[in-house]
């Protein structure tokens, strides 16, 4: 299959210089490194990371609904 594939520079350089070294073609030496690649990858997908989580309990300022009234209220003045 053909397709066009944008690499980082750095990648490119040392994919050509393992090209160059080991007397490979180019695109042997792209499927290659993909193919190692994808057999680096576990077979299975591992389960999602979740965040723990912890109940904070109520809010000190229950009646305070908007951004405005919590910057108001941090900044020493009274929100209402």
């Amino acid at each position: 299959m053909r397709t066009t594939l944008t690499l980082d520079p750095d990648l490119a350089a040392a994919l050509k210089a393992r090209a160059k070294k080991t007397g490979a073609s180019w695109k042997d030496v792209v499927n290659e490194a993909i193919r190692a690649g994808l057999r680096a990858q576990p077979a299975e997908p591992r389960e999602p990371y979740r965040t723990p989580t912890h109940d904070a309990g109520t809010f000190a300022l229950s009646g305070v609904h908007s951004v405005e009234e919590w910057l108001t209220y941090a900044e020493g003045e009274d929100p209402k």
